[in-house]
């Protein structure tokens, strides 16, 4: 068992991560390093954090054993972290919950969001109205019309959605509006990131309140696997928040293959996918340097997959570094894999999985 401490006091996982932002965002951003620092290992902080995973939340999630899917595809053992279970239906909340829990000890009554699928849209929108936070939630136009039952609950929860006409109309603009937004409202404004990308110390705050998903899986799988911890573990892989989640607690088990699935979209060859550790190039995107999907001129480039949230040129930097050091490897599944997939899983176990965790859902059935 190798030791594994990243990202570095700069937030930095090798030459990735980092804090490449204006000067008007350098302040915000000290300021919550040092909020988060000071709370990180706070036994208040945390208990609060781990009564809300099991009170509001309903965790921890049940790991599921798809009996019937590992018999049809040839006998290795699959099983499922039912993150689908979670109050809200996906894992996002674990990760606003606790952005949001130092939104209010830092005195911050306006949270702004980012969101693609609608779904850490949804997130942020249900811990507002919980907490009785101010939500704005910037979604590119070209979701919001992909994803119009999640607007609806994030209207419903209170939160004003405002859809975004620039660029492409999706992830990464919405990205960009929700910055702006921030520069100039950096007194009053929390800003809750809902994934492992962004500048330190967001990259790091997201993986760790979202390593509860490995951390259960950790107890669970050895009572479900004789005593086991598993061979491989697949997530799907856009900005990387619930990968990172599952991977975390896992970077130290070296027995155990992390496989993070990107979106090939029409194909790796197509130049229509978001394929970004598998076809991009180091860059800076969203305050931090990672693997990103350019030019030769480095401008992004567009971006394509049927999910809205893998949708993204860029990816998490921890997942870069992984990458790089060779402890997880990345693989992509096509538009076309994981609508096959997520049929599959409908009729074979009666679980409607998201399009992105198809996306893994595919490449598990590859593995078996």
């Amino acid at each position: 068992m190798y030791s594994y401490q990243q990202p570095d006091l700069t937030g930095h996982f090798g030459i990735y991560g980092g804090s490449f932002v204006s000067e008007t965002l350098t302040h915000a951003l000290t300021e919550l390093k040092a909020a988060y620092a000071k709370y990180q290992h706070d036994p208040e902080f945390l208990a609060e954090f781990h009564y809300e995973l099991k009170h509001f939340v309903g965790r921890p999630s049940p790991v599921y054993h798809a009996a019937r899917m590992s018999r049809e595809q040839g006998g290795a053992q699959i099983y499922l972290k039912r993150e689908d279970l979670n109050h809200t239906g996906a894992h996002k909340i674990n990760n606003t919950i606790g952005q949001a829990m130092l939104a209010r000890r830092m005195g911050k009554p306006r949270i702004i969001a980012e969101t693609g699928a609608g779904q850490h849209g949804v997130a942020t929108a249900t811990i507002c109205a919980r907490y009785g936070l101010e939500c704005v939630v910037y979604m590119g136009s070209e979701d919001v019309k992909r994803q119009s039952p999640n607007v609806y609950r994030m209207k419903l929860l209170g939160a004003t959605v405002v859809p975004v006409e620039s660029g492409s109309k999706t992830l990464k603009d919405a990205l960009n509006e929700a910055m702006r937004d921030w520069v100039a409202n950096v007194d009053n404004t929390f800003y809750i990131i809902g994934t492992v990308a962004g500048p330190h110390p967001y990259p790091m705050m997201v993986r760790d309140f979202q390593s509860v998903i490995g951390t259960e899986c950790l107890s669970q799988m050895p009572e479900m696997n004789d005593g086991k911890q598993p061979d491989a573990v697949v997530a799907c892989v856009g900005g990387g928040s619930n990968a990172m989640g599952i991977f975390y607690p896992y970077i130290t088990h070296e027995q155990t293959r992390l496989i993070g699935v990107e979106a090939a979209g029409e194909g790796m060859d197509s130049g229509k996918h978001s394929a970004s550790l598998q076809r991009g190039l180091p860059g800076v995107l969203h305050g931090n340097r990672t693997y990103v999907l350019q030019n030769e001129d480095g401008q992004v480039t567009e971006t394509h997959s049927i999910s809205a949230g893998l949708d993204y040129p860029g990816v998490g930097p921890e997942h870069a570094y992984l990458k790089d050091i060779g402890r997880a490897e990345y693989v992509g599944i096509t538009d076309a894999e994981a609508l096959a997939a997520f049929h599959y899983l409908c009729r074979t176990e009666g679980i409607i999985p998201a399009l992105e965790s198809a996306h893994a859902v595919a490449y598990a059935m590859k593995l078996a």
